[in-house]
């Protein structure tokens, strides 16, 4: 029996430095809107000249063409760990919220596995620096998920070829 009401836990310290660069979606829980089909999925994460963090997401969509979303994080308090992020709307359709909540949950030691979900449980995101996860890794990092309440029975799993869409994607 997991208790809802307590607060999901999150890394006591992020080093946003170490965090920054390319992660593939392993996994993801989704809300309904999102592209159930997009693959290819990634995040990257530099950091912008202000200390604020640029959030770019890749993927290819259902019918293989090339989108993204561009957004910013902004760390709410002092261990980096929770984040707000917020997408400019006109971009992609399945990015869950204009504004929403980040907070990195769980990061491996050597900053090559993350889990990151939102407060109330409705959003998880596995992201790794590799599109492949081994088996043992994805399922230690998804029960943590499970204890901090999270029902896992609409986890997404995007096909993912090894790699992230290319910047030519996107030129006119």
């Amino acid at each position: 029996m997991t208790d809802h009401h307590h607060e999901i836990s999150t890394v006591p310290a992020l080093d946003l430095d170490r965090y920054l660069g390319t992660w593939f979606e392993i996994c993801r829980l989704p809300l309904k809107w999102e592209d159930a089909e997009a693959r290819d999925v990634t995040a990257t994460y530099s950091r912008e000249s202000d200390g604020s963090v640029r959030v770019e997401n890749r993927c290819l969509d259902k019918d293989g063409q090339p989108d993204r979303a561009i957004g910013q994080a902004l760390p709410t308090d002092g261990s980096n760990a929770r984040l707000k992020v917020s997408f400019l709307p006109q971009f992609l359709r399945w990015i869950p919220f204009t504004k929403g909540d980040y907070w990195v949950m769980r990061v491996s030691s050597d900053y090559t596995v993350a889990l990151v979900g939102t407060p109330d449980r409705e959003n998880l995101w596995l992201l790794a620096r590799t599109a492949d996860l081994a088996p043992e890794v994805k399922a230690d990092f998804l029960g943590t998920a499970e204890r901090e309440g999270f029902d896992l029975s609409a986890l997404i799993t995007p096909l993912q070829s090894g790699y992230p869409v290319p910047e030519a994607s996107f030129s006119d």
